[in-house]
């Protein structure tokens, strides 16, 4: 049945942080700025994010200190109110409603009591016309206060930050609008307007950009287009005032600021430096330079103790006194596009994608904040228009994180198109990624996708591209020892000179589905064996996705003519099809959940389902607006209150047209649940011991289902091998026994059956083998586990006959089956081991091979 209960969409991140100018509180503790609909708090000495203020429901356009309390700040809205909060316990003292979207918000120590508003004018709510208005906030005990008397003050203002500013201690505000300059007199009610029209050269740009006045003086500095600053002085008579000319940005005046006493005057724009004007000697400029992106504010401290500046990037840099940098907060970097699409980094957990040009961004959800960038192209950006740069397209991690592959790709007029591969190793050293293969030219066209391989047993990248070819990338050990592994390609395949566009490997890394437009090829990664080609209504593959767990034995394929298909890998056979525009098909990795994105109407619709059938377990109409381009499955930090009602869903990020961000939560409660069941039972000894499940259906549908729709062998082999443990608390750690590796072995596979099937079998077999089995005998079963690896590749390649003579032999060599259950639990007892055997390295081999030896048991068929 379809859930219909309400999803709760939540924010998670990655707000414009640079959107308004910030604040620095009055001991220059805390930086607060805009972020989306929320006000955020940082930290100006460790750059961490303290807590927000919540309360707006839109867009927050200003955030100002309050004058006469020094713990308090006022923030403005596009929801039309103006909110009064007490910003170090994140406590929201009033509301006051003024009933039109605000965009600008400025506060004066002359004029208690008021706020200065720039709001649409009253008979032009529609249109772009502004206005700045002074608003008495009434006194009222009330949490919420009405505040509807406006008294406009200048009309057809900029609605954008910087456009207006007051001077000498509150007694004029000055605003700029394209050539015009308004300078407002509270005393005489009267305003001045000047005009650089008339002086004005022909294809000049001498538009005002923003203005800052003089807090002690009568002088206002005004930013320009042309990258000019003009320092007006008696503007109090029309007739005589004057002006003069200060110029080093090439670019346009992004801000202006005057420092607290007015000794000096701040600049900056697209050069990303702080230019620091002397105000008595206007011809002595300091800098402060490479500052990493363009200056869009600045703002001061009141004691000037410290300097803010806010970037393009979504930076905020924090400045002692024009000398140095002492903090950076930085949030999600919005470049020109997610080319990468989203991905999770295994290890940080955080979300990986486009960042600065050249560069992908490892920005933490749960702490709202980029945790490093990484540089890809490692050529110099440089900012100009009209240049042909090279760009990450693509990004992909193994399971583990231990690799990364980037793709980058430029593509000059009239050339043909650059393609370069890296391939980086982690380093745990530097916490990094290290540059380790360079491939130029990995493909003859553009890459359409790229995917490693799941199977722990082999790292593997394979690679689509419009050329007509995929290719499969191995690292190969270096003939140097002491020199780390290279990629090289292993394989190029094809099918009939179509086009892949898209590719996808089964969970277990078994099984590879490639995409060849409208035709889905199903290949053996161990063989690069054709296996199967799947029939589906006519259109395009535009994504495939392979089940999971339970699910793992479908396929489902979105088409370019409105179709999702479910194929069933047992029968090679069209499960279900239904008839939805997939823009995008997500599979969740830690359940068989999947999520798929439907647009029709101007919006996007949510529908999460599990192969097994076409009912989705969950629908949400309109989830957002425009199309969804980008989604991800990202685990939580922790639980929901209300996870019982979704037990399927995990964090699900989605990038869309407005840039909707929306959180589901998956089952990590069952998960810690357990993980309290387990300290109970070692912290209580006589605490009842799990009983074993007797005759168990699913054990007995294990033993039936063929191998390449199972989990990974490593998965099953540690779940069946735990299920034999016996209780830590034991006198004597006793595992089955056996004899020495040399000798023959009595004891009948079928045992180890009838114990999974609950029959007990435990007491006469106990207590032996921990004092008469040789580990370092490894060499004498050397044979034994290679002719075992071999019927594990024959089998691989025989999945579709469902029969083999190969495995039916290997089924009566039960001892071999006998001796990887009695070594997997040896492992797992922690028995004491011979020194030959203490290193690492050995013993991983050696689990590697009991594991493959294991699932080869289980994913027999006994029939």
């Amino acid at each position: 049945m379809v859930e219909h209960a309400e999803i709760r969409m939540v924010h998670r991140g990655g707000s414009k942080i640079n959107f308004r100018e910030p604040v620095i509180t009055n001991d220059s503790r805390f930086l607060l700025c805009a972020a989306g609909e929320s006000v955020n708090v940082y930290s100006t000495s460790t750059e961490e994010y303290v807590h927000d203020l919540q309360g707006h429901t839109d867009l927050v356009t200003g955030v100002v200190l309050n004058p006469s309390n020094h713990l308090q700040v006022y923030s403005c809205s596009a929801d039309g109110t103006v909110r009064l909060w007490d910003f170090t316990d994140a406590i929201l003292i009033k509301t006051f409603i003024i009933g039109y979207p605000i965009y600008s918000i400025y506060v004066s120590e002359k004029h208690g009591g008021v706020v200065f508003l720039v709001v649409p004018m009253a008979d032009y709510k529609s249109s772009e016309l502004f206005q700045l208005v002074a608003v008495h906030l009434p006194h009222s005990g009330d949490q919420e206060v009405e505040a509807r008397e406006l008294s406009a003050v200048l009309c057809d203002v900029s609605p954008h930050a910087g456009a207006a500013s007051f001077g000498r201690e509150g007694e004029y505000i000055a605003s700029v609008k394209g050539l015009q300059l308004e300078v407002f007199f509270f005393k005489k009610q009267k305003s001045y307007r000047f005009s650089l029209k008339s002086g004005m050269k022909k294809g000049a740009k001498n538009a005002f950009t923003c203005v800052s006045c003089h807090p002690k003086e009568d002088c206002i500095a005004t930013g320009h287009e042309d990258g000019k600053i003009r320092m007006w002085r008696n503007f109090n008579q029309k007739k005589e005032y004057t002006y003069s000319t200060l110029h080093w940005h090439h670019g346009a005046v992004n801000t202006l600021c005057f420092t607290p006493e007015g000794t000096n005057l701040l600049s900056g724009g697209i050069e990303s430096v702080l230019v620091h004007w002397h105000y008595t000697q206007e011809n002595q400029k300091d800098f402060l330079p490479r500052l990493g992106a363009a200056i869009t504010h600045i703002a001061v401290s009141p004691d000037g103790s410290l300097f803010s500046t806010s970037h393009s990037d979504n930076k905020i840099t924090i400045i002692q006194s024009c000398v140095k940098v002492s903090a950076v907060i930085q949030g999600l970097v919005k470049g020109d596009g997610v080319w990468t699409n989203l991905i999770i980094d295994p290890r940080s957990k955080a979300l990986v994608l486009n960042g600065k040009p050249g560069h992908l961004q490892f920005y933490s959800l749960h702490r709202d904040k980029q945790l490093y960038n990484l540089e890809i192209v490692q050529q110099e950006y440089i900012h100009e228009e009209g240049l042909d740069q090279f760009e990450v397209v693509n990004a992909a991690f193994d399971a583990r994180g231990n690799w990364l592959a980037t793709v980058e790709e430029r593509r000059k007029k009239g050339a043909e198109l650059e393609i370069t591969l890296k391939l980086w190793a982690y380093d745990e050293l530097t916490q990094s990624f290290v540059l380790n293969t360079t491939v130029t030219a990995p493909h003859e066209d553009q890459i359409t996708a790229m995917f490693f391989s799941p199977s722990p047993e082999t790292t593997m990248l394979v690679t689509t591209s419009l050329d007509g070819h995929f290719k499969a990338w191995l690292l190969a050990d270096h003939s140097d020892a002491n020199a780390e592994g290279f990629w090289a390609c292993d394989f190029v395949g094809g099918y009939h000179l179509l086009k892949p566009g898209c590719c996808s490997f089964s969970a277990d890394g078994s099984l590879l589905s490639v995409g060849f437009q409208e035709v889905v090829t199903v290949w053996s990664p161990a063989s690069w064996e054709l296996l199967t080609t799947l029939s589906q209504p006519p259109g395009a593959i535009r994504d495939l996705c392979f089940g999971r767990l339970s699910c793992s034995k479908y396929l489902l394929g979105a088409s370019t003519k409105n179709q999702l298909c479910c194929w069933n890998l047992l029968t090679c056979s069209l499960e279900w099809s239904t008839p939805m525009d997939v823009s995008l098909l997500q599979a969740d990795p830690l359940s068989e959940n999947m999520a798929a994105f439907c647009s029709q109407s101007g919006s996007s619709d949510l529908f999460v389902f599990k192969p097994s059938e076409p009912r989705p377990l969950y629908s949400q109409k309109a989830l957002c607006t425009g199309k969804v381009q980008h989604a991800v499955f990202a685990p939580r930090d922790q639980m929901l209150e209300s996870c019982e009602e979704h037990s399927w869903c995990p964090l699900l990020l989605m990038v869309d047209d407005s840039v909707a961000v929306t959180p589901f939560y998956l089952l990590l409660g069952k998960h810690r649940g357990q993980q309290l069941e387990k300290q109970e039972a070692l912290t209580n000894p006589m605490a009842e011991r799990t009983q074993l499940p007797q005759g168990s259906i699913a054990i007995k549908e294990l033993l039936h289902t063929p191998a390449h729709v199972l989990p990974s062998a490593s998965f099953l082999c540690a779940m069946f091998v735990r299920s034999l443990l016996i209780s830590s608390s034991s006198t004597i750690y006793s595992v089955l026994c056996c004899s020495t590796f040399g000798s023959e072995y009595s004891l009948d596979s079928s045992w180890v059956l009838r114990y999974m099937l609950g029959t007990p079998v435990f007491g006469e077999f106990l207590q032996i083998l921990s004092s008469s089995v040789r580990l370092d005998g490894e060499r004498c079963c050397t044979a034994i586990f290679r002719s075992l690896q071999r019927c594990l590749i024959r089998f691989k390649s025989g999945l579709w006959l469902r029969h083999s003579r190969t495995f039916r032999d290997l089924s009566r060599s039960q001892s071999c089956v006998f001796l990887a259950v009695c070594l997997g639990l040896l492992s797992c007892c922690k028995v004491t081991l011979r020194p030959s055997l203490r290193s690492w390295a050995l013993w991983s081999r050696f689990s590697s091979r009991i594991s493959v030896l294991c699932s080869v048991h289980l994913s027999f068929d006994p029939d």
